[in-house]
């Protein structure tokens, strides 16, 4: 990109689920000082959602890392349990809703009824078709992957996936707007498991199997790869972090797509049916109550 060109996040967002990634998502936009709009699936999920976002902007204060007051940049933040309410002028509507295709196709296709045509779509997925994703809609043109990565504020990476139907002119905005939010883009190929997911998903799971054989505790496992190999995070807490839940379904995928090499551990799949999803239940490899 040529270094003169003033880039300039987009004037309007839409995030549509305010869970964990998309409370992030929106927090980003609007610290940049764009008007952003989440919406939720009814109004009790709206006020959590809300919450992370304020929740997140006060943290981002505390450390110093916000220009303005926690409560100025919340005020470009509207919150819904109505997706029909999204407005359709937003230059950008980026899907952050669990990993399934049939909710991704929903809220996607009811997205594209509401907004422009100048709209740019996309999905926070970190594994699914983007192609089989922008299939279901009427411009799969304008539609790409932008994977986002947990924690949104303090992540550095945003990894813009492109399908065959993908506008050359799309991906370019898209990488600007990236760049404007302060982040690094890494445009791949949509294909399963992308780049991140695919060497990620694949670390985590043999650190998983190495636990479930006995090889080494969690911790041991996770400073090895700290220390030795300069990792910011083990790949057990790393995975505590995402949720066992999420890593899981990945894996799932994966494996069905990509062969044996993905198969989920024993030990991974008995910690999903016994609730031990990592950070956001209290207890995965890792005690986080």
């Amino acid at each position: 990109m040529d270094g003169d060109k003033t880039v300039t996040v987009p004037g309007s967002v839409g995030v549509i689920g305010g869970g964990r990634m998309g409370a992030g998502i929106a927090q980003v936009f609007a610290t940049t000082g764009a008007t952003v709009f989440v919406a939720e699936s009814d109004e009790s999920a709206a006020d959590a959602a809300r919450k992370r976002v304020s929740d997140g902007l006060a943290k981002a204060a505390e450390r110093g890392k916000l220009a303005e007051e926690p409560a100025v940049v919340l005020d470009r933040v509207t919150v819904s349990g109505d997706l029909a309410r999204l407005p359709s002028n937003v230059d950008l509507v980026v899907e952050a809703v669990p990993e399934r295709v049939e909710i991704k196709v929903d809220v996607l296709s009811r997205a594209e009824s509401v907004v422009s045509d100048g709209t740019v779509l996309a999905s926070n997925t970190s594994s699914l078709s983007i192609a089989e994703l922008g299939a279901a809609l009427r411009e799969p043109g304008r539609f790409l992957g932008m994977h986002f990565f947990n924690p949104v504020p303090a992540s550095a990476l945003v990894e813009v996936v492109t399908a065959p139907a993908t506008r050359d002119v799309v991906t370019d905005r898209v990488r600007e707007w990236v760049r404007a939010l302060g982040k690094t883009d890494v445009v791949v190929r949509d294909s399963p498991g992308f780049a991140t997911s695919r060497l990620g998903v694949l670390l985590g799971l043999e650190a998983i199997r190495m636990l479930e054989e006995g090889v080494a505790d969690a911790k041991a496992i996770d400073d090895a790869m700290e220390l030795g190999y300069r990792h910011p995070m083990g790949p057990l807490r790393s995975t505590d972090l995402v949720g066992l839940d999420v890593r899981l379904a990945i894996a799932e995928h994966l494996h069905s797509t990509l062969g044996e090499r993905f198969a989920p551990p024993q030990l991974l799949r008995d910690k999903v049916a016994a609730g031990e999803l990592g950070r956001k239940s209290g207890r995965g490899f890792y005690d986080w109550s």
